[in-house]
C-alpha cells in the first residue's frame, strides 16, 4: 500500500520543485498548458465514452482561465484527480499496460493542485528564505 502512495506524492512534489525554477508569469502559464494536456490525456482511451469530450472541455476552460489564475489551474488538477479515480474504478487506466497508473495519478495530482491553489510559489525561494544567509553566526553577528 505505501509503495502505491509514496512515489506519486514524491512525483507531485518533484513537479512543484522543478517548475518552481520557472520565473513568473511564465510559471503560471506553463502550468496552465500542463493541466490542459492532462485534461486530454484520456481522450485516446475513451473509457468513459462521450463524457471524455465534456471533461476535456471543462479542463480546457480551467486551463484557459489558468493563464491568469493559479486557482483555476488548481481546480483543473482537482478535476483531473476525480477523472483519474473514475478511470481507476472502471478499470480503464491512463497507461493501458499499468493497471494502477490512474490511481497513482489520482494521488499525485492533488499534491500539484495544492501547490497551485497556494499560488504556485517558488519552492526554491521558500527554502532559501527559511535557511537564511549561510554565514549567520549563532549570536546574530556576521
Amino acid at each position: 500500500m505505501i509503495m502505491n502512495v509514496v512515489p506519486p506524492v514524491l512525483i507531485g512534489l518533484l513537479y512543484a520543485v522543478v517548475t518552481s525554477l520557472i520565473r513568473e508569469p511564465h510559471r503560471r502559464r506553463f502550468n496552465a498548458v500542463m493541466v490542459a494536456g492532462a485534461g486530454a490525456a484520456y481522450l485516446s482511451g475513451g473509457g468513459l465514452g462521450g463524457w471524455e469530450f465534456a471533461f476535456t472541455a471543462a479542463v480546457t476552460y480551467c486551463a484557459y482561465r489558468g493563464l491568469e489564475s493559479w486557482t483555476f489551474i488548481g481546480i483543473g488538477w482537482l478535476l483531473h484527480t476525480a477523472w483519474d479515480v473514475l478511470h481507476h474504478l472502471k478499470g480503464n487506466p491512463i497507461i493501458p499496460f499499468a493497471h494502477d497508473s490512474s490511481l497513482g495519478c489520482a494521488i499525485c495530482d492533488p499534491v500539484i493542485a495544492l501547490w497551485c491553489l497556494r499560488g504556485g510559489p517558488s519552492l526554491a525561494d521558500l527554502i532559501r528564505s527559511r535557511r537564511g544567509p549561510l554565514n549567520r553566526s549563532p549570536g546574530g553577528a556576521a
